[in-house]
């Protein structure tokens, strides 16, 4: 069975639920910093659809695709002063793309 691990990626990690209810709310406090930074233990696992791990790779592969300043700035710009003209046609084929690509149902 394949099992993917997911890492915070540097984000903090937030202090986990409390199961107990009333008591000393510093001492929960306390109990939920510590739970927060505790490592994981051995025989937590995460399992991931097919479907997320593709979603996790195309997510991958975006994060390592240029930005082209000059044409963000070019679209900005023509955004604030009108001028920027959106093809129907075009994003109505880029929809129906995807949707074939995501399993959606295929033209007749």
């Amino acid at each position: 069975m394949n099992t993917t691990t997911i890492n915070n990626h540097g984000l903090p990690k937030l202090p986990q639920a409390n199961s107990k209810t009333g008591g000393n709310s510093s001492a929960t406090t306390a109990a939920s910093a510590d739970a927060s930074t505790a490592a994981p233990r051995n025989g937590d696992q995460l399992k991931l659809t097919d479907s997320a791990r593709a979603l996790q790779e195309v997510a991958r592969q975006h994060e390592a695709a240029p930005i082209d300043a000059q044409r963000v700035e070019q679209v900005r710009r023509a955004l604030a002063n009108g001028s920027y003209k959106i093809d129907a046609g075009r994003v109505a084929e880029r929809m129906l793309a995807l949707d074939q690509q995501l399993g959606g149902p295929s033209k007749a």
